[in-house]
């Protein structure tokens, strides 16, 4: 069955293919026009490979250089001393806690105070990354240490006003929408 089918599809196709004899030299000319792509490309090549190496090596110079320099690593207030530890956990559960509060209001009279919150908070914790810089440079002084748990308590001060502030306002709204029914 499957004989017949291919014998009937080159029925078909007979007078369609080229069977016409390639001129003479073809050959010849193909080779010389492959040839001729081929030289540019090996140029390339010499003068590609040393360029690369230097390349390569001057990456490796400026990774090494880096790497030599000194930075000093952060330290957080848990590393300083297991009472430190213990405070820390307290304040950023704390902090923890009242942005969850804070990202819950989504009334819209009160959303730029929010936004505007959230924006002292990434503040806040831009200073509190160069404090664990300041930490770790300065080997537990206790200046730093004073700052560091400074900036917990304004974090939490803040998240608190905000949410109290919120929460006037929505006493100040209900009343108003009492009076005026």
């Amino acid at each position: 069955m499957k004989k017949d089918a291919i014998d009937k599809l080159f029925g078909d196709l007979e007078g369609s293919f080229d069977v016409h004899e390639t001129p003479t030299g073809h050959q010849k000319r193909f080779l010389d026009r492959l040839n001729e792509v081929e030289k540019p490309s090996e140029k390339k090549r010499g003068w590609w490979k040393p360029l690369s190496i230097a390349a390569s090596i001057a990456v490796l110079i400026a990774i090494g250089s880096t790497s030599l320099k000194t930075i000093p690593s952060e330290k957080d207030l848990a590393s300083v001393s297991p009472e430190m530890m213990q405070t820390q956990s307290f304040f950023t559960t704390t902090i923890t806690e009242e942005l969850q509060k804070l990202k819950k209001i989504t009334a819209p009279e009160t959303q730029q105070l929010v936004n505007d919150a959230l924006k002292q908070m990434d503040i806040l914790e831009k200073e509190y990354k160069i404090l664990k810089t300041d930490l770790a440079v300065s080997g537990n002084d206790k200046r730093v240490i004073y700052a560091m748990i400074s900036n917990f308590q304004n974090r939490i001060n803040l998240l608190q006003q905000v949410v109290e502030k919120i929460e006037e306002i929505k006493t100040l709204k209900a009343y108003r929408n009492e009076i005026t029914l």
